[in-house]
């Protein structure tokens, strides 16, 4: 029933449209407009048969091609199609909602990346605002030092000191101010005496400091390539008299030199236009004939010492030679004399008797210390750096080595051994060093040794070297901190590093054995009995150059710039060209020689040239023929060839 109902519905439905669409105007049945073909269009899409159906589907298009939108969806409501279009209507919105996923996906990347690259840019320009920021602070402070507008001048230089020369550098590229701070002349004087430069110098002596240290730099390194390529000028400071050379010494400035014929003699280096001091001798060594001869010197920038073998001493000031200021005799003859290096103490040894001389406060000489050791006193040595202190005495006889302090009755024993004499002593502000012979079944513990003593605690320190020969010279006072220079009868050249008691350098050096040495920071100058002179690079333990005279090399003594050494002849009182005769005025070739050698000076200039070089060929006398007379041989030579 309710069938036919819906049938009945549907066909009087269709009638009451096919009537409204005869009676309606031409006007309404012609073409429609544009928003009603697109419904149309969406509507016949929507509408579209699916496939297997017949040609009446077509037909139907066709018919309905023309008509409204809500005509072909009720049409498709009347004919029961209403699944097709629900289908087709859920793949459209599923489809758009892909379309619309994908599309958010490619916004979403594309805003993520623009988002970091939005936060990196950012936080470069916060990185270069800080540092803008920064450098405005600092260029805002114009007043008083950096970093703290409250800081004194004076505590912004204390810190300033603590920097190097590369650090002051870099702070005067900060701003104006800082570059004020870093190159303050106080700052720059303390950096030039920190590195040994005017030590005696104010702050006031120089306009620009900065410019001294880099000038003083710059002579330093010409100095050390003129020190390892042997470019520089050489003295020889002879005594022309014809008396043989027995003893010399030196300080930064003088040269003391003493003689067979009872002369003593005074150089000053910084003045080599001024002739050389003839010392003045006492009276009674003057009057004494034969004259004795001056068995040991010692000079510092200050006073000048000389002893004869007569037992007598005499005592010189530097600045005005003449005669001696001071003179005393002893009786016996005098094996060991010491001079302070920076103070006017005099220490002096006869036998086994010790005294000690100074000066007070008003200018005069007088005994401080006199003491008797039970032992002969073969050396002894003044203690450095002890210039308003009590001075102090090293003293060795025999197996003892003794520490002598004035207002005290005996000498205080540091060390001693039956059996093992001392073979060699120097001491340090605040060490003493001395070399130990070792005999018998010794020396199956190592063979002869170094030991070294605190002076302050009287303690040893540490015990070096191990070696099979005598060891006979040590430099202690004038070697780099923690390091000890020795020679050997081994012919070898040591130098030990205190703090840990090994060997930093050895070297052999010389078949005769070594007879003095030195050391500073980077070479080695030895001598030794054969004549040699040689000077080591200690790092690589190489040979640069070497010097060779007649007679053993007795003294050695250099500083940055300039060297000196001394030949003395072991014969002091040589025979003549006759075995039968004496020859009073003594040969050049026995005397001895002194060379000062100065690698800072125009190796060009004819002044520093010696002698056998500025020769001609014209001059006949033998020992001062032109060393480049082989030229002249080499051509007649060639010219006699050719004929």
């Amino acid at each position: 029933m309710a069938d036919n109902d819906l049938v009945a519905f549907r066909e009087r439905w269709k009638r009451e449209l096919k009537s409204k669409a005869e009676s309606a105007p031409p006007s309404s049945r012609g073409l429609p407009d544009q928003s009603s073909r697109r419904d149309v269009k969406k509507t016949k899409e929507l509408l579209k048969p699916e496939e297997g159906e017949g040609c009446d589907g077509g037909r139907a298009d066709a018919e309905t091609e023309d008509q409204p939108e809500y005509v072909s969806i009720a049409r498709s409501l009347l004919g029961g199609r209403t699944s097709p279009l629900l289908d087709r209507i859920q793949e459209e919105r599923t489809r758009r909602k892909r379309m619309y996923q994908n599309v958010t996906d490619a916004c979403s990347a594309s805003l993520q990346q623009q988002r970091q690259r939005q936060r990196k840019v950012k936080k470069e320009e916060e990185e270069e605002e800080l540092v803008d920021q920064l450098i405005q602070d600092l260029n805002e402070v114009n007043d008083i030092p950096f970093f703290d507008i409250e800081l004194p001048y004076e505590l912004a230089l204390k810190i300033f000191q603590y920097l190097t020369c590369a650090e002051l550098g870099r702070c005067a590229q900060v701003s104006r101010v800082w570059r004020v701070l870093a190159e303050d002349g106080v700052l720059w004087y303390r950096m030039c005496q920190r590195e040994g430069h005017y030590q005696d110098a104010n702050v006031s002596d120089s306009p620009c400091w900065k410019s001294t240290l880099r000038d003083c730099r710059n002579s330093a390194r010409t100095v050390r390539s003129n020190w390892k390529n042997r470019v520089g000028s050489i003295r020889q400071l002879q005594f022309e008299l014809g008396k043989v050379l027995c003893d010399v010494s030196s300080s930064s400035t003088f040269v003391l030199a003493g003689y067979t014929s009872g002369d003593v003699r005074l150089w000053d280096t910084l003045h080599w236009d001024s002739t050389a001091s003839y010392l003045k001798t006492n009276s009674l060594s003057a009057n004494t004939e034969p004259r004795p001869h001056v068995s040991n010197v010692q000079v510092n920038n200050t006073v000048a010492a000389a002893a004869y073998e007569d037992g007598c001493i005499d005592l010189w000031s530097t600045e005005t030679g003449g005669a001696p200021i001071h003179h005393y005799q002893v009786p016996g003859r005098i094996q060991a004399l010491a001079l302070s290096p920076d103070s006017p103490v005099l220490a002096s040894a006869s036998g086994s008797d010790v005294r000690l001389d100074s000066v007070n406060d008003c200018g005069y000489w007088r005994t401080v210390c006199q003491t008797h050791l039970p032992k002969t006193v073969e050396s002894l040595v003044l203690v450095p750096d002890r210039a308003d202190q009590t001075p102090l005495v090293v003293l060795a006889a025999g197996e003892d080595v003794c520490l002598l302090k004035p207002g005290e009755e005996q000498p205080q024993t540091l060390h001693s051994v039956y059996g093992h004499p001392v073979t060699c002593l120097d001491a340090s502000s605040s060490l003493a060093a001395f070399g130990v012979k070792r005999t018998g079944w010794a020396m199956h513990d190592g063979g002869n040794k170094i030991h070294i003593y605190n002076l302050e605690t009287s303690k040893p320190t540490i015990c070096v070297g191990s070696s099979p020969g005598d060891f006979t010279c040590i430099n202690l006072r004038d070697s780099p901190p923690h390091l000890l220079v020795c020679g050997n009868k081994d012919r070898r050249v040591r130098v030990f590093d205190l703090r840990t008691g090994s060997s930093a350098a050895s070297l052999y050096a010389h078949h005769l054995g070594v007879t003095c040495v030195q050391v500073d920071d980077w070479k080695i100058v030895s001598g030794g009995g054969e004549g040699l002179v040689c000077v080591w690079e200690m790092r690589m333990g190489a040979k640069l150059w070497e010097m060779h005279n007649r007679h053993p090399v007795r003294h050695v003594r250099f500083n940055a710039s300039t060297l000196l050494t001394a030949n003395i002849p072991d014969d002091k009182s040589p025979r003549g060209a006759c075995i039968t005769d004496d020859d009073l005025t003594a040969h050049r070739r026995h005397r001895g020689v002194i060379c000062h050698y100065d690698f800072s000076e125009d190796t060009l200039s004819q002044d520093h040239v010696l002698p056998i070089c500025r020769s001609d060929y014209i001059e006949s006398y033998g020992y001062n023929y032109n060393i480049n007379l082989a030229v002249p041989y080499d051509r007649l030579a060639g010219s006699h060839l050719a004929h």
